[in-house]
């Protein structure tokens, strides 16, 4: 079972998409109703833990990590707070740009590879980081496997980027529940 949290219009083959009605990161309970006795093979989230808090998004981990199978995983997709852009940083900053109904009006918090590899290991998870900047703002790719859980907002889907120049990046991580 492969399940995209706070999906959006996000629909990709082999995933069931859910939305926060469904399954609420900061309501264990939603999750209990919707899983029952079974477990996550993998989990996708993309572009949603800035929406929370450091204390919710550690708290969202950990529910997370108790609904995956041992041995699944949780990819996350975040904007990149070393990303050096001034503008993306605008956009994705806590609060985020113009009017209230902008996507990134409810940015609760922005991340680095540093501080959200922090709160997912606090959930007991091991850590891949598959795309990210260092605090110098270089970007990092290590090769992942886009199949096993697709991410628009990554260097090869996202049609800012070109082979030139980067327009539009993400944190981008797997969280992996040990076995």
């Amino acid at each position: 079972m492969k399940v995209i949290i706070g999906a959006g219009s996000q629909q990709w083959p082999g995933w069931t998409a859910t939305h926060q009605d469904q399954l609420d990161l900061l309501r264990r309970n939603t999750w209990e109703e919707w899983f029952g006795e079974r477990r996550a093979d993998a989990l996708l989230c993309e572009h949603v833990f800035e929406h929370l808090t450091e204390q919710e998004a550690r708290d969202a981990s950990k529910i997370c990590f108790d609904f995956l199978k041992p041995g699944g995983f949780l990819r996350v997709a975040v904007p990149d707070g070393y990303f050096r852009n001034e503008e993306y940083q605008n956009t994705v900053k806590i609060g985020g740009p113009g009017p209230a109904d902008h996507p990134a009006a409810g940015h609760r918090s922005v991340f680095n590879y540093n501080t959200l590899t922090q709160v997912l290991r606090s959930a007991g998870f091991s850590v891949d980081v598959l795309e990210y900047c260092d605090d110098g703002g270089r970007f990092h790719f290590n090769h992942w496997d886009w199949s096993s859980g697709p991410i628009y907002r990554s260097l090869l889907s996202d049609h800012r980027n070109s082979l030139n120049e980067l327009g539009f990046v993400s944190l981008i991580v797997d969280a992996i529940k040990p076995r």
